[in-house]
């Protein structure tokens, strides 16, 4: 049974201002993660997976960045429409929080790790109008930090360092970020994502810079993580055996159009449109030899109408050409955009004989 909806996009359009002109980085998006789901977004680099990640927590480069138009509903609230400032105080970093991809540079080198934590639990404190305190409406982070509460907010650090697996975490805190290795420098990351208790994690490939024996722990701690907490986790990534280790589900993105949506179950045993198809065929097999995708990806300053993936596609017709498919829904929970989709299911699923992890 579908979980309910935690977040929705609706018809996203984002562009960018370069020297050649505007690149239509996002045209007409939508994706749903529902609450306590993983929800993988997938494509190959500058597919808009990133921007469309960007997009939800509120931090593109403006004003180089341009929203056209569509909808960011989180808890009911349309994003978009609610007050910049208001969002930026009770949502960004609160609410919906952020893993980023690259460990290493995510930390001031000058600073011990304890001191910069122990900044961001103080800018999460409530506000002092939020707490009844009338003499100034600043955030907290510009107030003195209480005792009381400076003991209570430590105690949970701690807490959630442990829960994270970090070794030792009372000398952690002391320890400068040189002096963690990248697995342990990711776990902080993930720590720090989880303090505020928030609904939605955006972890943005977050093992990419890490090695394949450390990314396995890494995955199989978030996803555990996630599962204790209840927590939603919107993970953008390029590697498709990652997303099937952890993902409930998986949205597939080709040159900031979305293709396809379905149960990882589903978007690995019976893909349906003919660039996940593609895409997977791509993926080395003891069976058979690599099939690369002819063609190349198309600029999005200028890109191809309709389907942006026909131009690539040996099953386009002239309808591709023209007019931008509309979903088909095709089972609970998975649905595609494609003219002419592949209807018949797979014999065997990609990644048989892999457990999911967790």
């Amino acid at each position: 049974m579908p979980s309910p909806d935690l977040l929705t996009v609706s018809d996203l359009e984002v562009g960018f201002a370069t020297e050649n002109g505007t690149a239509k980085v996002l045209d007409r998006v939508n994706l749903r993660i529902g609450q306590g789901q993983v929800v993988g977004l997938v494509g190959e680099s500058g597919c808009g997976k990133t921007t469309l990640a960007r997009a939800i927590l509120g931090v593109l480069p403006m004003p180089a960045a341009h929203i056209g138009g569509g909808r960011i509903v989180f808890h009911g609230e349309d994003l978009l429409q609610q007050d910049p400032d208001t969002v930026n105080r009770l949502i960004r970093g609160r609410k919906i929080t952020f893993i980023p991809q690259d460990p290493y540079g995510s930390f001031n080198p000058l600073f011990s790790v304890g001191d910069q934590i122990m900044q961001l639990m103080k800018w999460n404190s409530p506000l002092l109008e939020e707490s009844g305190d009338k003499r100034s409406a600043w955030p907290a982070l510009f107030q003195p930090y209480p005792r009381a509460r400076y003991r209570a907010d430590r105690e949970k650090v701690l807490e959630v360092l442990r829960q994270v697996q970090l070794p030792q975490p009372e000398q952690a805190l002391k320890k400068l970020p040189h002096e963690f290795s990248g697995g342990q420098r990711q776990r902080l990351m993930i720590a720090m994502a989880l303090l505020s208790d928030p609904d939605l994690i955006i972890a943005d490939e977050p093992t990419t810079a890490l090695d394949v024996t450390i990314q396995a722990q890494i995955l199989r701690l978030l996803r555990q993580l996630v599962k204790d907490r209840g927590i939603s986790v919107l993970f953008t990534t390029h590697d498709l055996g990652t997303a099937y280790e952890i993902c409930d589900s998986i949205t597939v993105m080709y040159a900031g159009q979305e293709m396809e949506s379905a149960s990882t179950e589903a978007f690995f045993g019976r893909p349906s449109h003919r660039y996940t198809n593609r895409l997977l065929e791509s993926l080395p097999s003891p069976d058979r030899d690599i099939q690369g995708i002819g063609g190349d990806v198309p600029s999005l300053v200028d890109p191809p109408g309709g389907c942006r993936f026909h131009p690539r596609c040996d099953y386009a017709t002239e309808e591709c050409r023209q007019a931008r498919p509309d979903t088909e829904t095709l089972d609970d929970d998975h649905w595609v955009r494609c003219h002419h989709p592949k209807r018949d299911a797979s014999a065997e699923p990609h990644f048989a004989g892999q457990d999911n992890v967790g």
